[in-house]
């Protein structure tokens, strides 16, 4: 497909007025694809298809259609790359902890209906056995939708989002910060217990948080820090811990702000040492519930291009308020707030595009917000060969909106 005439947002985050090319999937120069067309045997001028043209299509790229030889006129829409939501436990009544394919298809495909085209789905802390269902559940998933290059029709017809990798949130956090896990099945850190389910996954699992304060912490996370991201989260660590875990191999902070110390001036905690240390990216939540649309403008002022925005998602995301479960305990929700019986925040009911969209209406520049829901995820777990930008040679994960962000397609 040509895409004409709409304000692409470039690699440089800045949005430039320029057609973009797409066949078979992926994103093309314009010499490629009129190379492609020519073989395929399409005249544009007409629209007409010749007698071999699909013996053509088989000849130039795999997975070609006449459909991808059309034109759309964009003016006045805005074309991003499609979201990388890194963090996000589940969505319209299924979790991803449930450990049931058919759930996990089902969030895949809301994920791509409001615009996330790259996913990790994110357990919870559970048993060990449990771990493993759910994880060899999304190994499954990840699997069967390869094989069916997607975007697929995976679930009900719908297509969904690719499984980008799997986020292991716990069991390794401390019981002071625990959050809305479950203590009875917190661990001390062990990277067995990591190579056990990291196996059990096919080896997809992209990003673990540890709390470095715990026995072992740093043994462990210099153990595994080479096989994924290591994030540092759910902790009561201080700042001199932190620095330390970051010198084992840690490189990222799990939503900023929730679960760790504040930052203060004589103990600046976790944050502050995420910010003197230039490779560590730090996940933020703006959904308006999580943090303050000021915590929200200093994180970017503190960390710029390093603000990875996440949803942290649960399973009411989409739905109506109401009781819900996550990681086997009760949540009420109730005007978009999630919370435990005691109080505690308990997941998002926002998505990723909500979340970008609420950074904007922060006062985030649009450049700054859409890079963080695109570039900088795709980047901290190793797939912006792949994604997270509007680039030949990557797929053509893509988003039509109109200049508020108002989604109108995923193509």
């Amino acid at each position: 497909m040509r895409i004409r005439n709409a304000l692409v947002f470039t690699e440089d985050q800045t949005f430039v007025k320029r057609d973009v090319f797409t066949a078979g999937g992926g994103i093309l120069t314009e010499e490629d694809w009129e190379t492609l067309r020519r073989k395929a045997g399409i005249d544009c001028g007409s629209g007409h298809v010749s007698d071999a043209a699909d013996d053509n299509f088989s000849a130039g790229r795999a997975g070609t259609s006449a459909g991808d030889f059309g034109e759309l006129d964009a003016e006045g829409m805005l074309l991003l790359p499609g979201l990388v939501d890194i963090h996000s436990h589940g969505a319209v009544g299924r979790d991803f902890s449930d450990g049931d394919i058919k759930g996990l298809k089902e969030i895949l495909a809301y994920e791509y209906a409001h615009g996330v085209t790259s996913y990790c789905p994110t357990s919870m802390t559970l048993p060990e056995e449990t771990l493993a269902e759910v994880f060899a559940s999304a190994a499954k998933v990840a699997s069967d939708m390869a094989r069916e290059n997607i975007p697929s029709t995976a679930s009900g017809g719908k297509k969904c989002a690719r499984i980008a990798g799997i986020n292991m949130e716990g069991p390794f956090l401390d019981p002071v910060k625990k959050g809305a896990h479950r203590e009875d099945c917190l661990r001390l850190p062990d990277p067995e217990f990591f190579h056990r389910c990291n196996e059990i996954s096919d080896g997809r699992i992209r990003l673990i948080t540890i709390a470095p304060n715990l026995p072992g912490a740093m043994e462990c996370i210099r153990e595994i820090s080479g096989e994924t991201v290591v994030s540092l989260g759910h902790t009561s660590c201080d700042y001199d811990t932190a620095r330390q875990a970051f010198a084992a191999g840690a490189c990222h902070l799990t939503h900023l702000y929730n679960a760790m110390p504040d930052f203060c001036h004589r103990n600046p905690g976790p944050i502050g040492a995420a910010l003197d240390t230039p490779q560590c990216a730090v996940e933020l939540i703006a959904d308006g519930i999580h943090n303050h649309d000021s915590a929200i403008r200093a994180a970017f002022a503190l960390f710029s291009d390093r603000v990875v925005l996440i949803s942290d998602s649960m399973r009411a995301v989409g739905l109506s308020d109401g009781t819900y479960t996550l990681g086997g305990q009760d949540v009420q929700v109730r005007r978009h707030l999630a919370t435990l019986s005691d109080g505690t925040i308990a997941g998002s009911c926002t998505n990723l595009y909500d979340c970008m969209r609420h950074a904007v209406s922060a006062g985030i520049p649009i450049e700054k917000a859409v890079a963080a829901a695109t570039a900088n995820p795709a980047r901290i777990i190793g797939i912006y060969d792949e994604v997270g930008s509007i680039t030949p040679g990557k797929r053509a994960d893509l988003l039509l909106t109109t200049p508020d962000l108002t989604l109108r397609a995923v193509l």
